[in-house]
């Protein structure tokens, strides 16, 4: 990743209150990032800042679309995005990934960098499956058709019967006499 200081937050010049701040998440943006899950998008990035003493608590708030590519057709569509999160930065000894959303950092920590964690909260709300909105109101399956069968025992041929046991291995027998 590129290191753009646009999406450092400047907290050791910060007071002990809440902050607020807005980014937009563009072309330039998904570009910093050695990936091709995101080739571009329109977000906007609300960062909400409550410093205390001992922690930082920034919710993020993201909405708009990004460009993504249908796993059906490989056409490119925009997909719309609304994702809500928190992170919790607390003062320790050393920096530290402590969870997904907890971070430690040291209290001479002057910039708090958080571009990778608007990427990774945006590629975390991407469906599994990408699909095209018109693909998207189809069923799986077509209804019309029988019902899958995953696995069998039975192979073609063999009569319903189960009292006909003259094809069946002998050990076969032995474990339908236990009860």
């Amino acid at each position: 990743m590129k290191k753009d200081a646009q999406y450092d937050l400047a907290i050791a010049k910060l007071a002990d209150k809440t902050h607020h701040f807005a980014f937009e998440l563009d072309r330039a943006f998904f570009e910093q990032f050695e990936q091709q899950l995101i080739p571009d998008g329109q977000l906007h990035a609300d960062v909400t800042l409550h410093k205390t003493d001992r922690l930082l608590t920034l919710d993020f708030d993201i909405t708009g679309t990004v460009r993504l590519v249908c796993d059906r057709s490989l056409d490119e569509y925009d997909q719309p995005l609304d994702v809500h999160e928190q992170l919790l930065v607390r003062y320790g000894d050393r920096e530290l990934e402590l969870d997904d959303n907890v971070l430690q950092i040291t209290q001479d920590t002057q910039t708090l960098p958080i571009a990778q964690h608007l990427f990774d909260y945006i590629g975390l709300a991407l469906p599994m499956k990408k699909l095209h909105p018109r693909f998207q109101n189809e069923p799986d399956e077509n209804p019309d058709s029988e019902t899958k069968l995953i696995f069998t025992t039975r192979q073609e041929g063999d009569a319903d019967d189960d009292d006909d046991n003259d094809g069946i291995d002998p050990r076969w027998n032995a474990l339908r006499n236990l009860n």
